[in-house]
Parts: structure tokens; sequence; C-alpha cells
């Protein structure tokens, strides 16, 4: 089926034709009556796509991505379902394929059990965004990065960004926030204070938004990610609110993941506020942000050394001498241990899905050997 690629560039297609890339085009041989869509909008119910830049349509999703969590035959894990972002083939108003994604982010999902959650698919850029308020917290920008460009072998987004906001506000001290993301900074993200509702002042974002780009919008409720995009798209599309005085924490006014076509040529997913930010176990600190940190532990007298008493600490003396704040060290100790937890819990949830799989690969050859092959 001939796809119409001018319309798909538009919404984020990353090639002027046919896919330049061997997995996709094998893929779409494989259903030849099929056309590409991207998933603009993710609910509970199902996925709104787009295959051009005027308006989205509800479609069918695979059988296996409708069961619920839990059912074992036939289902599929909710990372391997489609995200906002992700490009799908479609036959008629149904999903029958996922192409590969090029990059992701994910994150821990909420709950005691171990799962991953794909918060959005094939991306360029992320803006991390956090308002300077009470909302700013170079912590959790530090978890966001770690999420972002930490993912080891899974795909990454290929630049992160830090997005301050409510620059324009008359007790923002915008050269202590950026002075406090030192660390960051180092790690050549670069970081931006703008004020949002301006779009000269957020025109600093404009190499990353370029024709046929895609970015994503993170940041906790109230950061000022919809007056970020209603000023990017020049017009007042997403639903804005004010932040409570007390503590600066915004409301939801964005309830579901959406991609929206620029002015520009790229899109941007918005995102809702996200207060719960669980590593998946796949992050690699160094890769994350924390590659300083990672190089001064290298340099210890001891390969164990725990940063804490031992002589000829390197980490230590980089925090006695002020090279290292010491609440980012602390941070970074917490992250690895976090880390850790969730890489104890994925590998455990991989042993128990292989043993299954072992098992009824057993169980199926004694019922064929017992009452033969159909």
């Amino acid at each position: 089926m001939k796809s119409d690629f001018t319309a798909l560039r538009v919404i984020g297609w990353p090639w002027a034709g046919e896919p330049d890339d061997a997995a996709w085009r094998e893929m779409m041989a494989a259903h030849p009556q099929a056309r590409p869509a991207r998933v603009v909008e993710q609910h509970r119910s199902g996925y709104i796509v787009a295959d051009g830049p005027d308006a989205g349509f509800a479609v069918e999703s695979l059988p296996e991505w409708q069961r619920p969590a839990g059912y074992r035959k036939g289902t599929t894990s909710a990372e391997q379902r489609a995200a906002v972002g992700d490009w799908v083939l479609l036959e008629g108003g149904r999903i029958v394929a996922l192409l590969p994604r090029r990059s992701a982010i994910k994150r821990g999902a909420a709950g005691e059990h171990y799962r991953q959650q794909v918060i959005a698919a094939n991306i360029d850029t992320v803006l991390v965004v956090c308002g300077l308020d009470g909302d700013f917290n170079p912590r959790r920008i530090e978890r966001y990065l770690l999420l972002v460009n930490g993912g080891g072998a899974q795909p990454a987004a290929s630049q992160p960004i830090v997005v301050l906001t409510k620059a324009d506000k008359e007790d923002s001290d915008v050269q202590a926030a950026v002075d406090a993301l030192a660390g960051v900074a180092g790690q050549d993200v670069p970081v931006f204070a703008v004020n949002a509702k301006d779009r000269d002042s957020v025109a600093a974002l404009d190499p990353w938004l370029q024709a046929g780009m895609t970015a994503v919008l993170v940041g906790s409720s109230g950061a000022g990610k919809s007056t970020l995009t209603n000023t990017l798209l020049g017009t007042e599309k997403m639903k804005t609110a004010g932040v409570r005085e007390s503590d600066a924490r915004g409301r939801h006014t964005t309830t579901h993941r959406a991609l929206i076509p620029l002015p520009s040529g790229a899109c941007l997913i918005d995102t809702p506020g996200m207060r719960e930010l669980k590593p998946t176990g796949e992050e690699n600190l160094a890769e994350g942000g924390f590659a300083d940190i990672e190089a001064l532990a290298g340099q210890c007298r001891f390969r164990d050394c725990r940063h804490a008493r031992e002589p000829g600490c390197a980490v230590r003396a980089a925090i006695e001498a002020g090279t290292l704040d010491p609440q980012r060290f602390a941070n970074y100790l917490k992250l690895r241990d976090e880390v850790a937890g969730a890489a104890d819990r994925l590998a455990t949830r991989l042993a128990q899905k292989a043993t299954a799989k072992v098992q009824g690969k057993a169980l199926h050859k004694r019922l064929d050997d017992k009452y033969g092959k159909d």
C-alpha cells in the first residue's frame, strides 16, 4: 500500500521516503497491505494514531495488548506495547505490527511488582522542565537525566536539555539555579532559563525543534510544560492552571500523553506530571549524568571504597576541596542503590520468565508424547 511520506514527515517520520532501516523494511514487507501511522495519544481504552498532521483517529490494538497484566497466555508486557511516539502498521482500522523503536524513555512503574512503563518513544530530544519557584529541585532533575540517558543497552534519547521556566518571576534567582546545576551542565547537558510565555525567550530551544525532530516534555505538574507547549504552538491549545502558593505544586492539566505537530515541522510530546520516577534497573550511572563521580570513584586507593572514612578516597577529597557538591554525591548514592535494587528485581523477573518458558515447553512435550501432535 502506497504511503504519503510527505504527510508522515510532518509528524516525525525519520526519512524523506521509504525507511532507511533494514528492520523497518523487513517488517513493512511482511505486511504489504499495511500503512504506517504514529501513535499520538494513549488511553487506557486504546490508541489514537495519525498518518498526517491534521487529525488523529481511533484504532483497534493487537489482541495481546488488550489483555490485562498477569494474563499469562498470549499477552505482551506493558513496555512491549505501543506508546506515544511509536510507529505502527495499520490494516484498515487495526494495528497489525509495532515498528522497532529508535529511542525510548522508560521508568519503573508504581507498585510493588516489577514493571516498566514507556514514557515516550522515537524521540530526538528530552526537555526536562522545572520551574524557578518551589518546583526547583536539582536532585529531581538529576533523576530525570538518569532515566533519559542512562538506559545502557536500551535505546536512549539523543539529547536531554534542562529548561528552567518562570525566569520572568520577580523572585526567580536564575543565577543561583544555574550554579546549583553546575554538575549537570558539566555533563554536556544544556541548561536554559526561559519565560515560557514569551516566544522570543523560548527561541533558545529552536535548534532542537526543527522539521522532522521529535521532542518530549517531562517534569512535575505546575512546571510550565503546557504553557511552553502553547507558546511553541502559537495558540492556547493546552489547558494551564496556577500553582499553590504554599509549595508551588500544580494540578494535572495534562491528563494523558499526546503528540502535537509544531509550526516548525517538529513534533512535541506533552506528558502529565510524574510524582514517582523509579529506575528500571537498566540505567548506567556514568551515562546518566554521573560520569564525573564514577571517574572519581575509579581513582580511590581501594577498589571497594565506600567513600566514607577510607584513606585515599578521591571522592571525599573532591567534596572537601569543594569541587563536588555533597548533596549531588548523596543523590548519586541514593540512585545507585535504587538502580541496583531494580536490577535485582529485573533479573528475578527474567529468570522467572525463562523458567516458565522451559516448563511450558516440557509440558507440551509430555502432552505430545502422550497424545500425539495435532
